[in-house]
């Protein structure tokens, strides 16, 4: 199958040779030309604008944006400006699944049909398959379930649920076709929330076993720092490589992102390479904002999302305010710089 793809970052450009090894022909463009000489040099059909990737595709064509939710919609009327009817246009990103549903309605009474696609596995995706979630309409969606078989990593990423029988599902093989348009950004939105509250909680936890050993620091001993209560209950000096790699090994807790954090470690066990600062996208915040809308609690995710606040420091107009209350009623001096 010919599909064009736009976009050739981390992910799109590892989707395009992912396709490739499928047999599928890849019609490729970016703002940055080096990335699209690097396709061509792999198999790829370069375009040197949008104008002429729509006109390097055959009708009726299929156009994958990767891109940054922030130029999705700029690169959306472009493309839909070029597009024509029984033409798919795919947003393989994270973009918010309202835009979904209003970008398909603006495309319908042209003919051109529109899906949304929520893609999972990172820069691993080129080897071990991506994860995909998919929103439209039925009749786009089995147009393009060869790219979505290519794509999706197959039946043996995991092994079978029990109870199972008979032909693998499109879910078993990595792929599922969720339901209308904007299903597909709302599955893998939530699917981000769950990220992010996962990846929380080792953090959370390998950061305990990090301090395990504060019984052999020196004890402050003012009225500003509650003492540690058995310092010699907390001696112990783990080697946190050693410990994930135990833990994903039989343990109830394993999973891919505890590979990752394995991996990590095993290279520099205090992480000192890495900054303190976590980004979030967005996927979080409207997961949240789904969970508000739905009255559906959401303790876990909440709570990670605002640690990712903390992390860059959103928290300290609060501390600094904190401080200057507990020294305005107790003249802790402590609250003060010296």
């Amino acid at each position: 199958m010919q599909i064009g793809l736009i976009g050739l970052g981390r992910m799109g450009a590892n989707i395009a040779q992912r396709l490739m090894r499928a047999g599928h022909e890849c019609v490729v463009y970016d703002i940055h030309a080096p990335a699209v000489a690097a396709l061509k040099d792999k198999g790829a059909v370069g375009a040197s604008s949008i104008e002429d990737m729509v006109k390097k595709l055959k009708a009726p064509r299929a156009v994958w944006m990767m891109l940054p939710a922030a130029v999705v919609e700029e690169t959306y009327k472009s493309l839909g400006a070029r597009l024509a009817a029984d033409d798919i246009l795919i947003d393989g990103g994270n973009s918010h699944y309202r835009d979904d549903i209003r970008r398909a309605t603006e495309l319908k009474p042209r003919g051109i049909h529109y899906v949304d696609i929520g893609t999972s596995g990172g820069v691993w995706g080129l080897e071990e398959g991506y994860c995909l979630m998919v929103g439209g309409e039925d009749a786009p969606v089995k147009r393009l379930e060869p790219i979505l078989k290519a794509l999706a990593p197959g039946s043996d990423a995991a092994t079978r649920t029990p109870g199972r029988e008979g032909s693998f599902s499109p879910a078993e093989q990595g792929y599922l076709h969720c339901g209308a348009n904007g299903a597909g950004h709302f599955v893998k939105m939530i699917h981000n929330g769950i990220e992010y509250g996962m990846m929380q909680a080792y953090a959370e936890g390998m950061n305990i076993l990090a301090h395990a050993n504060a019984g052999k620091s020196q004890q402050r001993g003012d009225a500003e720092t509650a003492p540690l209560d058995d310092p010699a209950a907390y001696s112990y000096d783990f080697d946190l490589a050693e410990i994930a790699e135990v833990w994903r090994r039989g343990s109830v807790i394993r999973s891919w992102l505890l590979d990752l954090s394995a991996h990590a470690l095993s290279g520099d066990a205090s992480l000192k390479e890495f900054r303190s600062e976590v980004a979030d996208s967005g996927e979080g915040r409207w997961t949240l904002q789904a969970a508000i809308d739905t009255s559906v609690p959401a303790p876990v995710l909440s709570a990670a999302l605002y640690a990712r606040f903390d992390s860059r420091d959103e928290s300290g107009f609060a501390n600094r305010l904190l401080s200057a209350m507990r020294n305005e009623f107790g003249g802790h001096p402590g609250g003060k710089k010296s």
